[in-house]
């Protein structure tokens, strides 16, 4: 793939490394250029990397009327070297090609997709935010242009990826658990459907569960299959619990929970953390009942955005809730997030290729 680079002007770019003097919210900022690719006559075609900015899109394309949109969560850090790294970028690649498999799209070569995204962190490199527990956030999308309101999956489509420095996706970050509320009037996915999927229409369809737990002072919802029998996974995130004897366990990934790389790093890190991971369909009623008797001692969820996030009381619809052990950040999750997160910022080496150095193409 040749990318014709159209790029702004010297002057009308960021010249010094940026330093936030405040906090950084997650995903609010933009750098100054991003990456596009157009699929046209059975063919992606046009790779480019010019200012952000409007894309031009017909008022019937597809994606507006029918919802064929994916996206993509990825994070890149910078290392006591002073060089930008992305990672386990392939497995994000991996995985856009089976949200486009599921959603009708024309998959995209992995390998063309890192080196799009690898390209413009290059050219934007001196927007990686220089602050303790910061990130470039990398958000790769791909949407149906043509213009039908026909049902049909669509033959024209974008492909982009977009960046942006972040800080923590909660603001009070990893040390203050967040509260989940178990309802069973809502739910994400089921059997057959897009759950599996980074579906734009997934998350759409969060929104009105999303704002209904936060009635109860929840952040998200944490969703049951359609039976209200099992957990499955959270808004934004794959959850997991920890038993008392430091089991791991996550739920079992069925075609209608989202395959968190975040989940799927933990665990191939188990030997590293001395700790058991399984996965497994979780019963509601065993859950609760083994988090009143102590036997649940730490829980959270796993995903890109957040990393980790501690999950300390559990609220339900009729105003009752439980508190996970002592409702603080526990030792095993802790240990989790500090050896995940050091992997990622190069302070402990990680398994081979989790961790790609963003070449200097461009200066």
């Amino acid at each position: 793939m040749q990318i014709d680079y159209k790029l702004k002007s010297k002057s009308d770019r960021r010249s010094e490394p940026f330093k936030p003097t405040s906090t950084l919210s997650f995903g609010q900022l933009r750098t100054d250029h991003m990456f596009l690719l157009n699929y046209e006559d059975s063919k992606w075609q046009n790779a480019r990397i010019v200012p952000y900015s409007d894309i031009p899109v017909p008022p019937g394309a597809i994606a507006i009327h029918y919802g064929q949109a994916l996206f993509e969560g990825a994070k890149a850090f910078m290392h006591d070297d002073g060089e930008i790294y992305t990672f386990r970028i392939d497995k994000n690649a991996k995985r856009l090609n089976i949200s486009a498999e599921i959603l009708c799209m024309p998959k995209i070569d992995e390998e063309v997709q890192i080196k799009a995204i690898h390209a413009l962190i290059d050219v934007d490199r001196l927007w990686f935010p220089i602050q303790e527990g910061a990130s470039l956030y990398i958000r790769p999308f791909m949407f149906a242009t043509e213009d039908s309101l026909g049902v049909h999956p669509s033959s024209k489509y974008i492909f982009g990826v977009i960046l942006s420095p972040s800080g923590p996706y909660y603001p009070a970050g990893f040390t203050k658990p967040i509260k989940l509320l178990i309802t069973k009037q809502f739910h994400r996915a089921v059997s057959g459907g897009t759950g599996a999927a980074k579906a734009a229409g997934n998350y759409a369809a969060s929104l009105r569960a999303g704002e209904f737990a936060k009635k109860f002072g929840a952040s998200q919802v944490l969703y049951l299959d359609s039976e209200n029998k099992y957990i499955e996974e959270a808004g934004a995130m794959n959850h997991f619990h920890i038993e008392k004897d430091g089991t791991v366990v996550i739920p079992e990934f069925t075609d209608t929970i989202l395959r968190s790389i975040t989940s799927e790093s933990i665990i191939e890190l188990q030997d590293s953390l001395g700790l058991r991971v399984i996965q497994k369909r979780i019963l509601l009623d065993e859950f609760i009942d083994k988090v009143k008797s102590g036997g649940i001692i730490e829980a959270g969820g796993f995903g890109t955005a957040a990393v980790i996030s501690p999950v300390g009381e559990y609220v339900f619809e009729d105003g009752s809730s439980i508190t996970v052990g002592d409702g603080k950040v526990g030792k095993f999750t802790k240990k989790i997030y500090e050896l995940y997160t050091s992997i990622q910022n190069g302070k402990i080496k990680g398994p081979e290729g989790w961790l790609k150095k963003v070449e200097r193409f461009n200066q």
